[in-house]
């Protein structure tokens, strides 16, 4: 009878644990639902589908609301050497090029967290005014039935140049902003002299210049080209969706485009504070699943991450040499491509 009394103790023990559990992960819920709203600015050079679901998911776990302002270049710059404290961004979300020249105009304040510490050197800058939170490199997108009649492939952009038999797809360097950099990045690395010889050995085996990056792995893939040159999002795009393609990492260095964030200077502290746990969980790999849920394969600059652990191309080897071209040299390098190669 005593074992059966302490039985059933024990049992009604266990049952108030549970209620009260239940009742506290209840308020706790409740409290995270009637917690106040809160909303900072952004601005970016991103797609406005992109950041609206990076926005709404993020809002569901943080009750904050990023407003994304999506800019050009020369407008998100001129916002941000031009806004107030009551008024402007708190936090900016670009490409490398807009993240460097908005630190070199003073409109960042320096700000390193320990995912952000994680990220390579050359994903971010060096006094932490910018932090890089993914990157889409260049990759060569292949046929796999090609792929299958060749006793060795090329993994290098010389070896691509000097294929006499294959078939090649690529957009065009005046069409994306990914292209071009493929080749301001190619100049930087290897010189004007050998990009252009580079791609004037290529330029007769191309089968057309896309005007668009998905349209070169879609040739791939649908067999109207052998090769490739394409950015790796797409690539991994059209992987999942079982077209028959394979992704070959350039081994001499490949061009990236790297998008990151800065915290933008004299706003109020709740406001940067704010920022920069949005920064932090861009970072995470609740923002890399949501964008691979949505279609967007982005390589993580984070490595704790298990997002960036799953990527095969996570050791590929990227272009070094720091390209700082004006603009204007950056249109004479293009121009120079489209008179002595595009055209003829």
């Amino acid at each position: 009878m005593r074992r059966y009394t302490s039985l059933l103790l024990t049992a009604f023990a266990l049952f108030l644990v549970v209620l009260c559990g239940s009742a506290y992960l209840a308020g706790a819920d409740d409290a995270q639902k009637q917690r106040p709203m809160r909303e900072i600015l952004a601005y970016t050079t991103l797609p406005p589908a992109q950041v609206e679901m990076l926005s709404d998911e993020y809002e569901k776990s943080s009750r904050v609301r990023v407003n994304f302002v999506p800019l050009s270049q020369q407008d998100l710059l001129e916002r941000l050497k031009e806004q107030d404290a009551k008024n402007g961004a708190a936090v900016v979300l670009a490409d490398k090029d807009t993240l460097s020249k908005a630190a070199k105009d003073g409109c960042f304040t320096p700000y390193i967290s320990e995912a952000g510490d994680a990220a390579a050197e050359i994903f971010k800058d060096p006094d932490g005014l910018w932090t890089g939170v993914w990157y889409d490199p260049v990759v060569f997108c292949v046929n796999r039935d090609y792929l299958k009649q060749q006793q060795v492939i090329t993994d290098t952009w010389t070896g691509l140049s000097e294929l006499n038999d294959a078939r090649i797809g690529i957009t065009d360097f005046l069409a994306a902003d990914a292209s071009a950099n493929l080749l301001i990045s190619m100049i930087g690395q290897y010189g004007d002299a050998a990009t252009y010889q580079i791609w004037r050995q290529i330029h007769p085996h191309v089968v057309q210049y896309a005007k668009y990056l998905n349209n070169p792995v879609r040739q791939a893939g649908m067999g109207e080209v052998d090769i490739s040159v394409a950015v790796q999002s797409e690539t991994l795009r059209y992987l999942n969706d079982g077209y028959p393609v394979k992704i070959i990492y350039p081994a001499d260095g490949t061009a990236y485009m790297l998008m990151g964030t800065g915290i933008a200077k004299s706003v109020p502290e709740e406001q940067t504070a704010a920022a920069e746990a949005f920064a932090d969980w861009l970072l995470t790999d609740e923002a890399q699943q949501l964008l691979q849920r949505n279609g967007f394969y982005f390589m993580p600059t984070n490595p704790a991450t298990l997002a960036y652990k799953s990527f095969a191309g996570k050791n590929l080897v990227l272009f070094d040499q720091s390209v700082e071209f004006t603009p204007q040299q950056r249109h004479d390098f293009l121009d120079r491509w489209v008179k002595y190669i595009r055209l003829k």
